[in-house]
This record gives C-alpha cells, structure tokens and sequence, in this order.
C-alpha cells in the first residue's frame, strides 16, 4: 500500500476534521415556529438569510424565489420536528432554490444519460479486491492522510471532476505517501472528447483521460475557476504529474464489493441527490427519500458504525464545508435497496495505480503515452 503517510500530515487531517464541528455552527441560520407563523415573519427570515449567506438578490429576483424559500423552511422544519429518521436537517445556503434548479446546477454527473449514449470509457479488466476477507470494521482514508480539504464547485456542474479527483489524490496518496491537492480545472477544460465541462461528465471518462495524456497535474498549477474554458496546455503539462495506469469498475449494485474496494482506497461513485432531503442535510446517517436517477458525482472515502450499529458509508462531496457535516454525508450502508441508498453502489470505479509519477513536463497534451 505504499509508504506510510507521514505523521504530521495525518495530524493535520484530523485536526481539520475537528474544526468541522466549528465550521457547522456557522453554516445556517436558525429559525423556529414563530418565523413561520406569517409570509410577513418569512420574509424577515429570508432577508436575514441572505445577509447570513451572502447571497446577492434583486428585488423582482428575491419575490420570485420567496416561494421557493418558504417551501424548503416549512419542509426542513416538518422533517425535523417530526425526528425519528436518524439524521437532520439545516437552511444551507441552498435555501431559495427550488428541486429543479438545484438538480440543474450543482448535480451534473448526467451518468445515467451518458452510459445511455454508450460513452462510458471502458474499464481494466477484473475486480482487483475480489479475493479480499476480513474487512476492517471501520476505514476512514481522512486520518490517514489520502484525502485532501473540502472543495466547493460552485455553480459548476463539474461534480464528476472532484469526484476523480479525490479518488486519484487517494491513490497516489496511498502508493506514494505525499497527499497533493490536484486539478478538476483541467479536467474541465482539457477533457472534452466524452466529458462536457460544465455541463457534466463521467468519472470512468475521466480516468481514461488521465491515464491516456500523460498524468494530471495540481490544484496549484492549474486552479479551478468554476466555469468552462479552453484548454491552457501550458499549465496542464507542468511537472509534478499524477500517473495513473487507467481505472476499474467495483461489481455493480455490490454494497459488499464496494466496501471491499473502500477498503483499500477511496472510491468515485455516482448517486441520486435531487432530492429535498439530500439538498439540506445536515448531520447524523443520511436515510432520506431518494431514487437511482444518478446524477452527481461524489466519492467514498470510508465506512464505519454509529454506536447503536447503524452501518453507514463516509461520503465526500463537493459544495463546500458549509454543507452536510463539514462537507461530507454519512449514507446508510446495507439499506436493503438494490444498487444501495440513492444507488451508491450502481455505478463505482477507482483509479488503478502502480506506475511512478512523472517529475518532467508531458508532452504534447492528448498525445497518449506508452505505459
């Protein structure tokens, strides 16, 4: 599994995980029964979350969203009033967006439509962690060091680009025992041929594109930017490379595979996270109302136990620290629904790495390299 991630990388992780419960009593603003008793008392709420927020609205803009708003607080405030579901809900910054809105701009795995289409990269072949016994009873890659801060993607479909990222920053992690934050900016921008930027994209895509272009380069080298652009080949060929030997699929609909594969790396998966329940979560073991429309791009990066034995998956996505508990959800593990909760385990793949990381710049982009 590679060298052993240095000590005080791993202390910094976990004193990051730690300050995630200060991050969360910032995250929204509070409210109860009397806000709610009238549109007036509403709308004194929904000023007073913008200015928590800062989310900048006009006028006619902020009477058009009101509704909206009003029907997420009243929905946030049943759920948690009614309790009982082992998880809750808080108004995020998500507050004036209704469903669809939402969906269109922070979910764009779009994967159900692109395997639809056939243009879903094909894998290595095999499952590398078939022979795989004994699992440990908890992995959390956090505090060993493979997983680097919460990122936010803005209003950016590029979920599916965090969610290779995270999962190739894991391996390389493990393989090479130096956790570098890389670059979903030049995925965005460089990866085209199958993946649409912006505007969605697949994980496997994107693995294929690494492997076939030489490498990926960092965060710092190429920063994100939240929007589409043209392919800077410059920066995108600058050493350090991340090199990964191409990518597996886990067993589909497998919770069993998918934990064999969490295992021993962090793991991209797509889900189901339109719905209302997901868009405001807050804490505890996400058991909430959701289909397998696959539409967001989000990575597993451990599982555990809660003390009452509720099994869950550790969930890394890609709205900012602000959202969930610090950036992440705790979905139920074993839920009894095929494909797993929101279809976790429908559609998950993973980087396979063995070869060095190039320390030269590649050369011309897009002109594949001999392995």
């Amino acid at each position: 599994m590679g060298r052993v991630i240095s000590s005080w990388r791993v202390l910094a992780v976990v004193a990051a995980l730690m300050a995630m419960a200060a991050v969360e009593l910032c995250a929204a603003i509070p409210f109860d029964e009397r806000d709610l008793e009238s549109d007036e008392a509403l709308w004194d709420l929904y000023e007073r979350w913008q200015e928590h927020h800062h989310v900048p609205r006009h006028h006619g803009e902020k009477h058009r969203r009101f509704g909206a708003f009003k029907d997420n607080v009243r929905y946030i405030h049943e759920h948690n009033k009614r309790g009982g579901r082992g998880y809750r809900l808080r108004l995020n910054r998500f507050g004036d967006m209704g469903r669809e809105e939402f969906r269109a701009t922070f979910a764009g795995s779009h994967a159900n439509d692109l395997r639809r289409d056939g243009l879903a990269a094909p894998p290595l072949p095999g499952f590398m962690y078939e022979g795989v016994r004994d699992l440990p009873r908890a992995v959390d890659w956090r505090r060993k060091g493979a997983v680097t801060g919460v990122k936010d993607q803005g209003k950016c479909g590029s979920c599916w680009a965090f969610s290779t990222v995270v999962s190739v920053e894991g391996i390389n992690a493990i393989r090479t025992g130096r956790l570098v934050s890389l670059s979903e900016q030049e995925l965005i921008d460089c990866d085209t041929a199958d993946n649409s930027g912006c505007q969605g994209g697949l994980m496997e895509n994107a693995f294929e594109y690494i492997k076939h272009s030489g490498g990926i380069t960092t965060e710092s080298a190429y920063p994100y930017r939240a929007a589409n652009g043209t392919c800077d080949a410059v920066r995108a060929r600058r050493a350090p490379l991340v090199v990964i030997d191409g990518h597996q699929n886990v067993p589909a609909n497998s919770e069993a595979a998918l934990a064999k594969a969490v295992a021993n790396q962090p793991v991209s998966v797509a889900i189901d996270a339109g719905d209302q329940s997901f868009q405001f979560y807050s804490d505890g073991v996400f058991t909430g109302d959701c289909g397998t429309d696959l539409d967001h791009g989000v990575a597993v990066v451990g599982y555990g136990e809660t003390n009452d034995g509720t099994e869950y998956w550790i969930v890394k996505n890609s709205w900012g620290t602000a959202w969930g508990e610090g950036g992440y959800i705790r979905m139920q593990r074993d839920s009894g629904y095929d494909g797993g909760l929101c279809g976790i385990a429908m559609e998950a793949s993973y980087p396979v790495k063995f070869s060095p990381n190039r320390v030269t710049p590649r050369r011309a982009l897009g002109a594949k390299e001999t392995q």
